[in-house]
Order: structure tokens, then sequence, then C-alpha cells
């Protein structure tokens, strides 16, 4: 460890900056970069993450911990003018964690710890505002008694926690004193309120409140610490791959009260739109609140901004209005922070009687549109140079600006009906139906559809193909839904097990609520929530969305390696291309038979193995449409090569499912349903994901090899002659054995010579 282990922020003195961000975390590096810039913050001091793992390790603190602290206690006492502990003028602090990395809302905060019975007497003979003292003091007493005395301390209260059971209280007075907002609350209520805590806590947790300042402040840096190793946080670490090593640190600053009556006000921002990126502080605030009534939904905030209304909010006051200089003050932060950290930001802000204090700034979450908006616009700005931008933009934005999404901020007021796995990315709405016919015969009217069955199988394309978004009751991530969904860029969520479907009567169940055939669904495949609103959806045109196409521009200028696609059609290959791709590295010819009217083929040649007549037809009415497919992609992907993988799918995904469909293909073929019900068990495989694909099907049925390879050679001898240049590869798939290998290649061989002579 460092000898040195608190390090003070303030304007006076200032012994980090951001650099420091892996010993003072995110929060307290971002502390002192912001006094370093001269930008209003309430001083106060940052324990180091070293002093976290220490004590964590050792359940204790460092040695000369004690002095060090009370001697960062003094600096900022003599730099205010006030006494932590004093009843004549008390200095109060707020304790917050802070790891190197955000972790929003996983880790513990305490706000006004010191105050005490005696301070509180002392103030409320002094003071015009007593109602801001209790006000305050409720606000420590419940937070203190969730973080510290009951979540630290490992007590476990039955029928939720013991902020729940004060919350309750809070709830019942204000029936009682018929209030709906807690600013409403008078002084003799809050006091009341302040005892019914101090009792309840004592009867849950058979330990009284706290009433020295001192053990209030070692009592919330111990939680903050001990919150590192909590449940949420280790969940968290784990989803956004932090290390477990890191630890946090804990920044112990001035309180400055936004809850001081009509003069003060709290709230939270971003620098920009996280939506879009458009370039206007976005955010919300609460007049007489303090941050946690923000953020916690308590009160309903307000806008900002008019740039920062929705439908919700349209005719309240903003911060402009209101607080006019403020926001201006505000405004001009903005732009510093912008310029200094050339990343867009995310502020929490407090006004105590009309005087603004910067409480926090980080680097802000945003979707993947904004993301790139605010990269090319910062780059154009001269702010950031094209390496900042490659560095800026990850996979999943771009990703997410390829598909629809939700209107962030009125998804935001959605509540979700059920949920699944993502399976298929961007969102959809539409009218749901039950069965691929419907859902093809509805589109061909226009309208728009959500396609919901328990599972999907090869006879469903078609009504797949014409849904915007599909919904699966069964399967996971690897179902037949999920992969066609995904290798279409179609909205997708499976594994939906709360929803019952009932055929018959078109409509299905989730728990107590009715979808019927045509109601309307919102579907977002990319967090896998399903609402029954109709939210409004964001389309993205990449053709015309100038700052993807720069982008791109940019990347390409940056690109040290050559990437190829996935593509098993034309469409997918001409946009492959022109995002950059040096070729196909993967063609799936499996995904090119789902059309009704070649499945129908290919089980000819699957079940009809000992009906070569049945089989020589199937291969004749398949080549014509399997050399078009890769004349079409190997033209639009000339002159990069692309890698056509020969036929891979398990085997029961090309059999008839339901006895329609057998009984369809038995008046094609004149052979009996008995008799292809007969093949068909022959066929039956205990694990088909392991078994009879692969190259194994080519060596089983040549004909189909043959097929492909001619398919293929023969699109490739018509480019040819055309002059463009083009690159096939053949890839045998799942070979076992040498032998397999062999077997394929002298079939493709054989189909290349006779081209040639040709």
């Amino acid at each position: 460890m460092n000898n040195k282990n608190i390090f003070i922020f303030s304007k006076e003195l200032t012994e980090g900056n951001a650099q420091d961000v892996n010993l003072l975390g995110g929060k307290g590096a971002n502390l002192c970069e912001m006094c370093n810039l001269g930008i209003p913050v309430p001083p106060g001091f940052t324990i180091s993450t070293e002093v976290c793992n220490y004590f964590l390790k050792n359940n204790s603190f460092p040695e000369n911990f004690k002095l060090s602290l009370m001697g960062a206690i003094k600096k900022i006492e003599k730099n205010l003018g006030q006494k932590f502990g004093s009843p004549q003028n008390p200095l109060l602090f707020s304790v917050r964690s802070g790891a190197r990395q955000s972790m929003p809302g996983m880790m513990e905060t305490v706000l006004n710890v010191g105050l005490s019975e005696k301070i509180i007497k002392e103030l409320s003979l002094k003071s015009e505002n007593k109602r801001f003292i209790y006000d305050s003091y409720r606000r420590l007493i419940m937070m203190y008694a969730d973080v510290v005395m009951e979540k630290s301390n490992n007590l476990e209260i039955k029928n939720n926690g013991i902020r729940k059971k004060l919350e309750s209280i809070l709830s019942e007075k204000k029936k009682e004193y018929n209030i709906i907002n807690d600013s409403d609350l008078k002084i003799n209520q809050l006091i009341e309120i302040c005892d019914l805590y101090k009792k309840k806590i004592y009867t849950e947790l058979k330990i009284n409140f706290p009433d020295d300042p001192m053990e209030q402040l070692w009592g919330a840096i111990r939680a903050v610490f001990l919150s590192w190793n909590g449940d949420r946080a280790k969940k968290y670490r784990k989803i956004e791959g932090i290390s477990n090593n890191w630890g946090t640190a804990v920044n112990i600053q001035s309180m400055v009260f936004g809850n001081m009556g009509l003069s003060s006000a709290t709230g939270v921002a971003f620098t920009r739109n996280p939506a879009n990126g458009e370039n206007k502080i976005y955010g919300e605030w609460l007049s007489n609140a303090q941050g946690e009534d923000v953020v916690a939904g308590i009160r309903t905030p307000l806008p900002i901004n008019n740039a920062s209304k929705n439908n919700l909010t349209i005719n309240d006051n903003t911060l402009e209005d209101v607080f006019p200089d403020i926001y201006n003050q505000l405004v001009s932060i903005k732009k510093t922070l912008e310029k200094h950290y050339r990343e867009m930001q995310d502020i929490e802000f407090t006004i105590q009687d009309g005087k603004l204090w910067m409480l926090q700034t980080r680097t802000a979450k945003r979707t993947g549109a904004a993301a790139i908006k605010i990269a090319i616009d910062m780059f154009n700005k001269d702010l950031i140079s094209e390496t900042n931008v490659v560095k800026k933009i990850t996979a999943s934005h771009i990703e997410e600006v390829m598909h629809p999404s939700f209107n962030p901020s009125l998804e935001k007021l959605a509540v979700p009906i059920t949920s699944g796995l993502p399976a298929g990315p961007g969102c959809a709405i539409g009218q749901a139906v039950f069965c691929p016919e419907a859902a093809e015969e509805w589109s061909k009217n226009g309208k728009q559809i959500i396609l919901i069955r328990e599972e999907t199988s090869p006879e469903d394309i078609h009504g797949m193909h014409a849904s915007n978004g599909i919904i699966t009751t069964r399967g996971g991530m690897t179902s037949h839904a999920a992969l066609v969904a995904r290798g279409w860029g179609k909205c997708c969520v499976v594994g939906c097990n709360k929803i019952n479907i009932n055929l018959k009567y078109r409509e299905a169940t989730i728990e107590n609520q009715k979808i019927k055939e045509g109601d309307w669904l919102s579907v977002n495949g990319s967090t896998g929530k399903i609402y029954t609103d109709k939210i409004e959806l964001i389309e993205n045109n990449l053709d015309s969305n100038k700052y993807f196409l720069n982008l791109m521009k940019i990347l390409k200028n940056n690109q040290n390696m050559g990437v190829r696609a996935n593509a098993d059609n034309k469409n997918d290959a001409i946009m492959a291309k022109n995002l950059g791709a040096k070729g196909i590295g993967l063609c799936r010819t499996e995904h090119m038979f789902f059309d009704p009217d070649r499945i129908k083929e290919m089980r000819k040649m699957i079940i009809f193995k000992n009906s070569p007549q049945i089989r020589k037809q199937a291969i004749m009415n398949l080549l014509p449409h399997q050399k078009n497919d890769f004349y079409e992609i190997l033209k639009s992907m000339s002159p990069y090569p692309v890698t056509i993988r020969l036929l891979d799918p398990p085997l029961h995904e090309f059999l008839p499912q339901e006895l329609r469909q057998i009984q369809l293909l038995s008046d094609e073929t004149g052979v009996s349903v008995k008799e292809i019900k007969s093949i068909m068990d022959s066929l039956h495989e205990n694990n088909p994901m392991l078994g009879h694909r692969g190259c194994r099907l080519g060596v089983s049925y040549p004909e189909i090899t043959s097929m492909q390879s001619n398919a293929i050679l023969e699109a490739t001898a018509d480019l040819i002659l055309e002059n463009i240049p083009v690159s096939p590869e053949i890839m045998i798939p799942l070979v076992g054995s040498v032998e397999e290998f062999k077997n394929q290649q002298n079939i493709i061989k054989k189909c290349a010579l006779k081209i040639e002579k040709e």
C-alpha cells in the first residue's frame, strides 16, 4: 500500500486528477479533475481503493488510518469554517462509493452523515428553516438503517428489509396527513416520522440508531467497502467484465442541500441527449429535494429544458425557466467538461440557496446511434482524432444502429408483460398471429405481424419471413427460430415460457392477461422484453445516415485486418461489401432450402433413397435455384472470395412434422403415407445435432454434393465468361475422417472436370 491513503479535493487544495482513477476510483478522480478545472465542487476527500482491499482482506483499517481520517476532516473544517459534530456550526458529509469503472446503483451511499439529536436541537433554535433540518434527519435515518445497520451487519429481516418497513411508515403517514409529496410534510409531521423510524429500527434490528456523528461516519465508510462484495455488485461486475480485485474508493464530501426550500434544487443530466446524440443538455431536476429523489423515482422529476421534455412533462416548468442563470452556468460547465474530457458526460448537481454545486461527472452511457453521432460531431470539431473515433465505437453500437429500435423515452414508460431470451436483434411492433399461414396472408394485406409459436420449424419459414418479429414459448439461443431470425437480422425473442398458446381460439395467455389474434405487441429482440403498448419505432436507414457513413469511412481508413461476413443471399452480400467486408467467410447453404418449394424437393431426396427416378427429378428441380443463388452471391461479392459450405443440416430439420405435410408429399409422389412414415422412422436419430449431418449427408446422398458443386461451378463459369472476377471456396463440412474428405473431394473434382470440358 501507499503511505498516503486519503486525498483531499477542494478549490484551495487538490491532491489528485483524472489519471488517478485506479487509486481514487472514477468519482474521486473526476471530483479532483473538476476542482482543477475551477468548477464549483463541495470540498471533501477520497479514501483510496487500496484501503478498501486492505479492509476486505483484514476486516480492519490500516495502521494510522484513523489519524489520517481525522487530519482530512480538519482540513475540510478549516476550509469551510464548520466543524463535524459541532452543535453550533455543524459540518455534514455525504459518503459515496466510487469504483474505477462506473457501477451505477450497485454500491451504497449515505447522505447527511453527522446529524444527531443534540445538533438538531441547537440548529432548530437558530435556524429559520426547521423543516429542512428534520427532512434531512429522516433521510439519514432511513439510509443509514438500510445501508449500515442492516446490510453491513448481515441482519436479516423477514417480509422485506428495514428500508421497506420505514417507507411503509412514511406512506401511511402521508395518507393520514393527506399529502402526496414528501416535500409537503410539515415540521411536526417530520418529527413524528423520525421518532417512528427510530422505534421501528430498534424493534426490528434490536439496536438503537447511533446518535454520535463519528460513529455514523465510521459505519458509513465500512458499509461502502462491504458493498463492493454485495450480490448485486458482484453480478454487475460479472456482466460487465469488471475485476473483483479493484475495490472501491469512498468519497466523503461536505453536504450541500437541495432541500432547503424553493431556492434550492437537485438534478441529473447528460451533456448530450443519450438517445440520439443531440448536442443539448438532457436531464431532469426537482426543486426542494435531494439527489436520491430524482434517481429513486420518489417524485416525478421535471425536464431541465425544452429538449428534455416528453409527453408526460410537456407542460412542466424547466430548470431553464425557473433558474435561468443557474441553467446558463450549467451549459457553460457542460462545454468545459466536454472540451476537457473529449467525451459526453453524465453529471449530478445541487442548487443550494441559488448557488450551483457539481457533485459528479463521468462518461455517459448512450445508444448506438447517439454514440456514433457524438463521435463524428467531436471529430468534425477537432476534439478527437480518427483513432479516438475508432476507440469510442464498439461492435454493439454498430449492430444496434443497423436495426430498428424503440424510442428510449417511450420504452422507459412502458411495462413489459413478459420476457424471454433476446435471440434476434432490434425491435418490432405488429399484430399477434399464431400460425405461419395467417402471418403470410396478413402481411400480403399490408399488416405488420408478430408471429407467436411454441417453437418454429422449417415449415414456418414463409410465415417467419413475412413477420416483423417472432416470439416462441420454447427453445434457446440456438433454436431454429433464433438461428433463422439472426441470419435474417429479424427481431426475435425465444423461451417465453409464461406464454400459453391456444391455437383453437387463436389467443395466448400470460398469467391472467389474454392476447388475441390481431392485438398489438411491441418486441425488443435486444433485451427480450415484450410489451402490449404500441411503442414508437425508430427506423435506421443506413444509406441516408451521414453519421454512420462517415464512421464507416473512418473505420475503413483505420482497418488493420480484413474481415469476411456471414451471408447467404445477394442482399446481405451487397450490404456486407458496402460496409467493408473483404469477402464472405461463411455462406450457409442450408438456409437456402427453407423456401416451401425447395424444402419439398429436399424431402424427396432424403426420404426416397431407393427411388432413383424421384430423387433425380428432385435434383433437377433444385439445380437451377442453387445455381442462381451462387451466381448472385459471387457476383455481388466480386472480386472477393466466398466460402460456400456444402449442406450441413440436422436431417430432422428437413423432414415433414405434421400429418398434412406427409399427406401432401404422398399425393405428389404416389408413395403411401404409411411407407413415408416408415422411411422417416428409419431416419430417426437420438441426437440429430451430432449424428447424420455435415459431410456424412453428402456421403449418404452423393447427389446433394454433386448438385451443389455443379451449381457453384456452373455459376462461376458463367461469371468468368462475363469477365467478372470471382473466387469461390468450397467447404466440406464437419469432416470426421480423411476417407470422408476424399469421398467428397472426388465428387467435387469430377463435377469441375466435366464443367471445364463443357
